[in-house]
């Protein structure tokens, strides 16, 4: 029998991280490396998973669980797993947040899943960077953390020490990626088939259906918006919209980029493709019926702008996610 050094990789036990992932990930690791274990001939499982936790804030976290405590090693990489509710204070998180540093520091990768993304951008080691997270914690991460960019398109961002995954089931989609990159692609693509999950590759933008900024403080902006909701994003003109918001039409395209991060030819493209994705998949019509519908007199116009922002063409879109009968 081979013998080796196991990968151990840990999981941060913070309050009210969700069970679910916690243990989801920890037999997907371990399932992945009885796999590796059977085809190379190890001796032993060469992915050891422990879970860390702190007993108080001032802290730092222990181990509380050990898969493999009989065999020496250093942690190569921490997860920070979601939390359900809204983001964890950072005062709750302090003697966590140093841990997380001096691991890195070590040269331990540091990964998140959705909210648990708040708990890493608190080490600062993620400023000046790209990350992903969740549609719907967008606004509020990037109102908390300035100095990061998100891009909620991204299931799954991959910065070599520090990675992170935007959904809650996204721990699936990040424990497939460490499989891949420490046991190799078999590896992972044979743990994908026996949980019958997809392999990495998805995007987040498949999913996230869009949703506007709305707590700016432009009350002038705020009125547009209502108004372009009523309307679907429809037929509307420049001029109509500087002159509902009681602007100058210069004016009106600053004040409404600042507030929305967009122009207000893309928040109009938004409304329409949101509207579209309930059609696809709802609906019976046709693609070219769905196009006329939302406001594209070109159907071939209506795909390029979907397939920009959703990532697959109409067709996809409703082959994938149309509910299939019984």
């Amino acid at each position: 029998m081979t013998t080796m050094q196991p990968i151990e990789i840990g999981v941060v036990l913070y309050p009210s991280a969700q069970q679910a992932a916690v243990l989801g990930v920890t037999d997907l690791l371990l399932m992945a490396g009885g796999i590796a274990t059977e085809h190379a001939g190890l001796e032993h499982n060469p992915v050891r998973v422990t879970h860390w936790q702190a007993s108080s804030e001032k802290t730092p976290p222990v181990r509380v669980f050990d898969s493999s405590p009989d065999l020496p090693c250093e942690l190569a990489v921490v997860i920070v797993p979601p939390k359900l509710g809204d983001p964890i204070a950072p005062h709750r998180v302090a003697s966590t947040v140093t841990w997380l540093q001096g691991v890195h520091a070590n040269g331990g990768i540091l990964a998140s899943v959705c909210a648990g993304t708040f708990v890493l951008a608190e080490t600062g080691l993620l400023n000046q960077r790209t990350v992903t997270a969740h549609w719907a914690l967008a606004e509020s991460f990037e109102a908390r953390f300035p100095d990061i960019c998100v891009d909620t398109d991204q299931l799954l961002i991959d910065d070599v020490d520090i990675i992170t995954s935007s959904g809650l089931m996204s721990w699936t989609d990040l424990g497939l990626r460490l499989v891949e990159r420490f046991l190799g692609p078999n590896v992972m693509l044979q743990t994908a088939q026996v949980l019958l999950i997809d392999v990495p590759g998805r995007e987040q933008r498949y999913y996230s259906m869009f949703a506007p900024r709305l707590a700016h403080g432009d009350s002038a902006i705020l009125k547009v918006q209502h108004w372009l909701q009523t309307v679907e994003g429809k037929d509307v003109s420049l001029a109509q919209l500087a002159s509902l918001a009681n602007l100058e039409e210069r004016t009106f395209l600053r004040r409404f980029q600042k507030a929305t991060g967009m122009t207000s030819s893309e928040y109009c493209q938004q409304l329409r493709v949101s509207k579209a994705r309930s059609a696809l998949q709802l609906g019976h019509l046709s693609v070219e019926r769905v196009a006329w519908a939302v406001g594209y007199s070109d159907p071939s116009a209506f795909r390029k702008v979907f397939t920009r922002i959703v990532g697959l063409s109409p067709s996809e879109y409703r082959s994938r996610f149309k509910p299939q009968p019984a």
